[in-house]
């Protein structure tokens, strides 16, 4: 019984962690979307002769951050991973 609460318990937490790496996706192609929108910015700054500095500033935060969610996308990735075999290993009965 103990089992199979925990098997529960496991399956739960992979179908939240798969919503998490749906959502996490969603934002890393909107992050790329946004970069490539103020690169654009940038480019067109300096062909009408502006101060690009601040936008280009931004766009390397822009980017450091992408790679942080990045990151965190392979966490999400490792612990679905680690709850799929938890949840496919477990006896059959507990399903």
């Amino acid at each position: 019984m103990m089992a199979g609460l925990l098997v529960a318990q496991y399956a739960e937490q992979l179908r939240m962690e798969q919503r998490h790496l749906q959502m996490a996706d969603v934002d890393i192609e909107e992050g790329w979307q946004r970069i490539r929108k103020e690169e654009n910015r940038v480019l067109d700054l300096q062909a009408r002769g502006y101060d690009s500095r601040q936008a280009e500033r931004l766009v390397e935060v822009l980017k450091h951050t992408l790679v942080e969610w990045e990151r965190h996308r392979t966490l999400i990735i490792q612990r679905v991973s680690y709850l799929q075999t938890e949840v496919d290993q477990a006896p059959s009965a507990a399903h």
